[in-house]
């Protein structure tokens, strides 16, 4: 009578064994971190990057990369290499390393592929050396003055020097300097607006900074 208890005991064993091996014990890639875009300063180009790639799996996942969808060969590539997951870019080339990235973490039971993860150099060129036109307005017309920002990749922001260095526009409720365009707003132009302003660009990735020539503010009386 003690037969079929054992029989059954060993049975249940052999089943719960079974069921934890299939469900638990294995399983394809999972992500624990994606890659994130990167800026790099154009004057660092000889550093190395780094793009992050870790998923967890069970076997452990193997990794490969692709840039601007094309699979990069890293037993040719003698200055592209993994570390875990991640691709480790040396003697960065602004031409052939700018571009799209993604990860694919994979192993037998499956594979995962990471968001597009972008690297850029960023740069900032210096403003062409001219002379600008001076812009006149009438007492209590309005003005745009044009920054006319150089070429340029990277996060910018913008002021206006008026006359000169330490003196800078103070935005208020007729002053106004638009962070995407650089350009700077004046409403109801008074005779203490007359003057020089120079606009200067500043890169928040390379901490570079440029300055355009100046542009000559005149109030015009009378007439047209």
């Amino acid at each position: 009578s003690r037969a079929p208890l054992w029989a059954a005991l060993l049975l249940q064993i052999l089943t719960l064994s079974h069921f934890c091996l299939d469900s638990g014990s294995f399983h394809g890639p999972k992500w624990m971190m994606e890659p994130g875009d990167l800026f790099i300063p154009l004057e660092s180009i000889e550093e190395e990057a780094t793009l992050t790639c870790d998923a967890k799996g069970i076997p452990p996942p193997q990794y490969r990369w692709s840039l601007n969808g094309t699979l990069i060969n890293l037993s040719l590539d003698r200055r592209r290499r993994l570390f875990e997951g991640n691709l480790i870019i040396s003697s960065l080339d602004r031409y052939q390393d700018g571009g799209q990235y993604q990860c694919t973490a994979f192993n037998p039971l499956g594979a995962v592929l990471s968001r597009r993860a972008s690297l850029q150099f960023a740069f900032l060129d210096h403003f062409k050396v001219h002379t600008r036109s001076g812009v006149s307005v009438r007492e209590g017309q309005g003005v745009v003055l044009l920054c006319g920002t150089p070429t340029s990749s990277g996060d910018l922001t913008y002021a206006w020097v008026f006359n000169e260095y330490p003196y800078f526009v103070q935005q208020d409720h007729r002053r106004f300097v638009s962070q995407k365009t650089g350009n700077l707003y004046i409403a109801k132009v008074d005779p203490s607006d007359v003057g020089n302003y120079t606009c200067v660009v500043m890169n928040s990735v390379t901490k570079g900074k440029v300055q355009s020539s100046p542009t000559s503010l005149i109030l015009r009386s009378g007439g047209r």
